[in-house]
């Protein structure tokens, strides 16, 4: 390269490469300038710096070493350059640039080959990086260094950089290294490192099996498992990031090395835990960050400690599965529920800390609304609908249908199955509700009584019977009972079993149906009412003929027809005028006296109730209507309209 100047090289260093010519003459004109001001040139060490820097050029330009061109700067003192000077200029010795000359004729201490030293950079230029490291000679740094780094090398003029003495010479300048230096420097740190367990900073620039790779000035492995605290996946997703490491396996022979992440997190981790520990109190709220999930609960970290979260604390509704709820990753605010210091055990909660849905449950949910829910239960008693989020109701199995067969929850409901309810009861202190399901459907025994109303006649079978009556089956679900009494007019039934037979398909009439109680009245001898077609026959004052069946204290029962009886009261059976002139006590012996029982008399009819199938009658007024009769016919047949009872009485006698 001397005597020419490289293509493209920048202007520093073209500067730097000037003609032999222009280098001399600032040899010579260094030791002879005289000026009015005192300026660099006065200045010993500045002189100094001149000469080497001359001398430096020198070489560059000639190509020679620094023996041959040292003659050079030694025959400056001997030319003297003429000179205008004012009288007052101040010129210096002879002793002084001696002594400049002495200095830098002396031998310099060579260069240990291998050593490190400091330098700055001067130029740029193709053959490479020309670098000042203080002494006669610069340095260069080979351009094919840089082509074979494996990344790119940036220095600028004017950078201070670290080489390494190769003991080479090249074009005039000593052959230094600068990746050797970085090399040796970087393994001293790594080395430093290792030792004291200190942290680097370093950017992943690569994926490789099992790991990433970790520029820290060398590529170190940073292991998979060692990434993070938790297992790392989606490692490609790392790479261009700068994280800090620490050295766990260093081989400077093998350049191997092994760095970790999870080292110092595990530090930081553990300083965290003793400093929470100290501090942690129940009632403390914390931001964390949900590690792991389980069946019956959450472990959250909050910040370097380790939390259970219980599945019923995590929220005021029921929880089936956790992961319904949270993902491992999610930061979620928690409460200390309890703290066990010396199991190191911590209790969280997070449904503490979210509006407790009951405070307005009374106000949402009143008793007797009819609300939509969700079955999140089924027990053997009944069924759980959870009206909103962390209220739920019990549906109990006698609420859940009106039919009277008992069946499992699990016949009528699944989980999951949205069902309408009706709040039946409430107690928000004990967060209880009591819910209805048959409630919210239409009542079965008031759609029965609009089909089946009073009267109606109606076909069923024989279930059961009882020393009372016999309870018949009209549809599924609706049984009606059958009273003894309503199996036949004739009252001669004392027992069901006398007329019917379990199984029987028997025919009926509605009596009664009671929807609030749920029952139903059937009567068989109804279908034949008799009592109906009698009173439709008779009226009141009419005379009817009857047998007395037995007779009472208060009076006579008569049989007017077969199942038909009525009362003659015993102030009907005879006058009282007639009763007062009598001096019997009993009444029953007056009634005895005039009616017998299983004989026949005549009866007026004075009172008449067919809803009671009731039916007054009188003996006395029969008998006075039976006079009245005979006086009409004794004064038709005598033609007199003055004749008295006496005399139809006369007439009568005369006539037997």
């Amino acid at each position: 390269m001397p005597g020419s100047e490289p293509s493209g090289a920048p202007a520093s260093f073209a500067a730097a490469r000037a003609p032999e010519s222009e280098v001399r003459a600032l040899a010579e004109s260094s030791p002879g300038v005289h000026s009015q001001t005192p300026g660099p040139e006065s200045d010993p060490s500045a002189a100094a710096g001149e000469t080497s820097t001359a001398s430096s050029l020198a070489n560059t330009s000639d190509g020679g070493s620094s023996e041959n061109n040292a003659p050079l700067f030694s025959q400056a003192p001997a030319t003297e350059t003429p000179a205008a000077t004012d009288a007052s200029a101040v010129t210096p010795s002879s002793e002084e640039l001696n002594q400049l000359m002495d200095q830098y004729a002396a031998p310099q201490q060579a260069p240990t080959e291998g050593e490190i030293v400091q330098g700055r950079v001067v130029a740029i230029a193709d053959v490479g990086a020309v670098v000042d490291i203080g002494g006669k000679t610069e340095a260069l740094i080979p351009a094919g260094e840089f082509m074979e780094a494996d990344q790119p090398i940036r220095l600028d003029p004017g950078q201070d950089i670290e080489v390494q003495l190769t003991g080479e010479h090249k074009d005039g300048y000593l052959v230094v290294s600068y990746q050797r230096a970085r090399r040796r420097r970087v393994w001293a740190n790594l080395d430093k490192a290792y030792h004291d367990k200190s942290t680097l900073t370093g950017r992943i620039v690569d994926r490789v099996k099992g790991g990433l790779v970790v520029d820290v000035g060398v590529r170190a492995f940073l292991p998979a498992s060692q990434v993070d605290l938790r297992p790392v996946h989606e490692l490609e997703d790392w790479k261009d990031r700068d994280i800090d490491v620490r050295v766990l396996k260093l081989n400077r022979k093998r350049g191997n090395v092994v760095v970790s992440r999870r080292a110092i997190l595990e530090d930081e981790q553990k300083l965290q835990r003793q400093k929470l520990m100290e501090s942690i109190t129940e009632g403390q709220i914390f931001h964390g960050t949900v590690k792991s999930i389980t069946s019956y609960g959450v472990f959250v970290d909050i910040g370097g400690v380790d939390g259970l979260l219980h599945v019923s604390d995590l929220s005021w509704g029921r929880v089936t599965n956790p992961v319904d709820v949270v993902r491992p990753g999610d930061e979620l605010d928690v409460q200390v529920l309890k703290f066990d210091r010396e199991k190191m055990r911590v209790s969280l909660g997070r449904r503490q800390l979210l509006p407790d849905p009951w405070v307005t449950v009374p106000e949402r949910f009143p008793v007797g609304v009819r609300v939509q829910g969700r079955v999140v239960g089924v027990a053997d008693y009944g069924a759980f609908v959870e009206l909103d989020s962390g209220v739920e109701g019990l549906v109990h199995v006698s609420e859940m249908s009106w039919s009277k067969r008992k069946l499992h929850p699990s016949k009528l409901v699944q989980v999951g199955d949205a069902v309408e309810v009706v709040v039946l009861e409430l107690h928000p202190e004990q967060r209880r509700i009591s819910l209805g399901m048959k409630q919210a459907q239409p009542d079965p025994w008031v759609q029965f009584a609009q089909k089946y109303p009073v009267g109606s006649q109606v076909t069923g079978r024989v279930r059961n019977l009882t020393d009372f009556g016999a309870f018949v089956e009209i549809e599924e679900g609706f049984d009606g009972l059958i009273h003894v009494s309503d199996i036949s007019w004739t009252g001669k039934i004392k027992d069901p079993a006398e007329a019917l037979k379990k199984g029987d398909t028997v025919q009926a009439k509605v009596l009664k149906i009671d929807p609030v109680h749920r029952r139903v009245s059937l009567g068989i001898k109804q279908l034949n009412d008799i009592w109906a077609n009698w009173f439709t026959s008779h009226k009141i004052n009419e005379v009817v003929r009857g047998r007395v069946s037995r007779l009472t204290t208060f009076g006579a029962f008569v049989e007017l027809a077969d199942g038909i009886e009525g009362l003659c009261h015993i102030s009907e059976i005879e006058d009282r005028r007639a009763r007062d002139k009598e001096k019997q006590p009993q009444r029953q012996g007056a009634s005895t006296s005039v009616l017998a029982p299983g004989r026949e008399y005549e009866f007026k009819i004075v009172k008449i109730n067919p809803d009671q199938h009731k039916i007054g009658l009188s003996y006395r007024a029969a008998v006075r209507h039976a006079e009245r009769r005979e006086m009409e016919d004794y004064r038709s047949s005598k033609s007199s309209p003055t004749a008295t009872i006496g005399d139809a009485i006369l007439a009568k006698r005369e006539s037997l």
